[in-house]
């Protein structure tokens, strides 16, 4: 089912002894790897203790160069090589989204440390105090996290029984000021809410899409692109589910009369992992996410419930392997 599990399987499985092992953050704090420790680790994950492969062009032969050394307050040696055909330098962080960071490696694994282990997020404020950087910089390096390792699970298909619902992000509209109050946007309004639509296989992986509304032609779609047809797939009454019965065994349970439960019809998990979601915005960013990044948060939620099931070491040896090919510089985080 995921795209992404056969590279997954291979750094969840790798054995090796340059390799940093730890049972949970308290065991990683208290091995306290070395700069050159984490360099050696980085590599392993991302070649997969394979030779170098050139960013530049996969299809190059590389050639080692002799190591350079990293001055200042944190030396370590990074294994610089060149790309044959392009006569491009490079080393492992080139072409990931550590590329150009002046932030040293140690201090970006206790970041990844941190954001895989904590259940609900973790604050740019509170990752800027554990990391020791500004709180400007710790904003950088959680949107970089999450471009880096939390977009694995965009590219997967779900079968079997499906749950879908749609949730709006936003705050509620009786809480706000008098002044900031939005006129009829009770329910599936999204005047003033950001609608997303989840979609979860029953007792499998999740998918959270930010959409621009709630109507059929936006999210079917959707559907139709990330659910197996011929699964099973239960909805609620909303009138912009349907027609799923043209490509799947649609079963809808009708919340507006009181039902939540339909023989083996029901949305329960869906609406489970929407409310864990609206939880952690609140409480973790206290509603402060625009749309522009809010896919990103979403992102983020669904790759903690899908490696719900793994070990902190494996979270994060998952999240290190799926750097490689992404960036995200902060012009264009902030344009």
């Amino acid at each position: 089912m995921l795209i992404y599990g056969g590279k997954v399987s291979k750094i969840i499985n790798q054995k090796s002894s340059t390799m940093i092992k730890f049972k949970s953050l308290f065991d990683y704090l208290k091995h306290s790897p070395s700069e050159q420790e984490c360099i050696n680790h980085l590599e392993e994950v991302i070649w997969e203790g394979k030779p170098p492969i050139s960013p530049h062009d996969p299809t190059s032969k590389v050639y080692k160069c002799s190591d350079k050394e990293v001055g200042g307050k944190y030396p370590a040696k990074y294994s610089r090589y060149k790309c044959k055909n392009t006569g491009k330098y490079f080393t492992v962080k080139t072409g990931t989204i550590l590329e150009n960071s002046n932030i040293p490696l140690s201090k970006w694994f206790l970041a990844y440390n941190l954001f895989s282990s904590h259940k609900k997020s973790i604050s740019s404020y509170q990752l800027a105090k554990f990391i020791e950087v500004t709180q400007k910089s710790a904003w950088f390096v959680s949107h970089r996290l999450k471009v880096g390792g939390c977009s694995i699970f965009n590219k997967i298909m779900l079968e079997n029984t499906v749950e879908i619902d749609e949730t709006f992000i936003g705050g509620k509209n009786k809480n706000r000021h008098w002044n900031k109050k939005v006129p009829n946007s009770q329910g599936r309004s999204w005047k003033d809410k950001s609608p997303v639509l989840v979609m979860i296989e029953r007792g499998g992986k999740a998918i959270a899409k930010m959409v621009k509304n709630v109507k059929k032609e936006t999210l079917e779609p959707i559907i139709r692109t990330n659910v197996m047809e011929g699964s099973t797939v239960n909805t609620d009454e909303w009138l912009a589910y349907n027609g799923l019965e043209k490509w799947y065994n649609h079963k809808i349970v009708n919340h507006g009369k009181g039902q939540y439960v339909n023989g083996e019809a029901h949305v329960n998990t869906a609406e489970s992992f929407n409310n864990f979601l609206k939880g952690t915005i609140k409480r973790t960013h206290h509603n402060n996410i625009s749309d522009k990044h809010l896919q990103k948060y979403l992102d983020e939620n669904v790759f903690r419930f899908n490696t719900r099931k793994y070990s902190d070491e494996e979270r994060f040896n998952l999240m290190l392997s799926s750097m490689a090919g992404k960036r995200l510089t902060y012009k264009q985080l902030t344009n």
